[in-house]
């Protein structure tokens, strides 16, 4: 498999040259860039594995560069590294279209672990036997195009977004925690990161659904997680 590209956008000089150096030693291919301006330029312009994106920058904030990739890019996972540590700006950049953060100060070590768990996320999604497309009632995905139609309408989805809804067309019926889902789709468990799911099924039912508050397609179980209905769940 070709080497992974990384885009690591950070305006601090010693927070980026130390990515650039541990991201190199795991065997990842590390492009660099200072000012928002130029990273949100660079990013559209070519083609990266993932970008790690800090939200503090000079020029353009990593919100809007967020905002940018997600719109022309929407496949290109991103990794924000924030030094907001409230849980208002957390939510915010997930509700952007990042599919991770780490909160400054970071564990390198850490950093690394992630960045590897999104491509084995990536990997295993890719590697994995399965059909090409899956139809659960309204709802049509094509596994190799990356398309979701809902009532024959096309819904533009994030690469998370994409993924998290096609693991659970693949899995109707089955009823998954937080934690299941943060293994099975994000491809790490860690203790205090469910609102992460939570923020992405919101976000999911915001464009599934007629009614998010009321939704046909990703039900929530009290007490232990999401499900997805069954076909004749669908059909009644």
């Amino acid at each position: 498999m070709p080497t992974r590209t990384i885009l690591v956008i950070e305006d601090d000089a010693d927070i980026r040259s130390l990515v650039q150096l541990h991201l190199e030693d795991a065997g990842f291919d590390v492009a660099l860039e200072a000012d928002g301006g130029s990273g949100l330029e660079r990013a559209l312009d070519e083609v990266f594995d993932l970008v790690v994106l800090d939200i503090m920058l000079p020029g353009v904030d990593g919100l809007e560069i967020c905002r940018q990739l997600r719109a022309a890019k929407p496949e290109t996972p991103i990794l924000m590294l924030t030094a907001r540590t409230t849980e208002l700006d957390r939510v915010l950049g997930l509700e952007m279209g990042a599919d991770d953060y780490l909160t400054k100060p970071f564990s390198v070590r850490e950093l690394v672990a992630r960045v590897k768990a999104i491509f084995r996320r990536m990997e295993t999604f890719d590697a994995a036997p399965r059909p090409t497309s899956v139809t659960v009632g309204p709802i049509e995905i094509d596994a190799d195009a990356r398309t979701v139609r809902v009532e024959g309408e096309a819904v533009e989805l994030t690469a998370r977004e994409f993924d998290l809804l096609t693991f659970f067309a693949r899995n109707p019926g089955r009823v998954f925690t937080r934690g299941q889902l943060l293994d099975h789709v994000w491809g790490y468990t860690h203790e205090g990161y469910e609102h992460t799911v939570n923020t992405h099924i919101n976000r999911l039912r915001g464009k599934l659904e007629d009614d998010p508050s009321s939704p046909r397609f990703i039900l929530t179980v009290w007490g232990v997680g999401y499900r997805f209905p069954t076909l004749e769940e669908l059909r009644t």
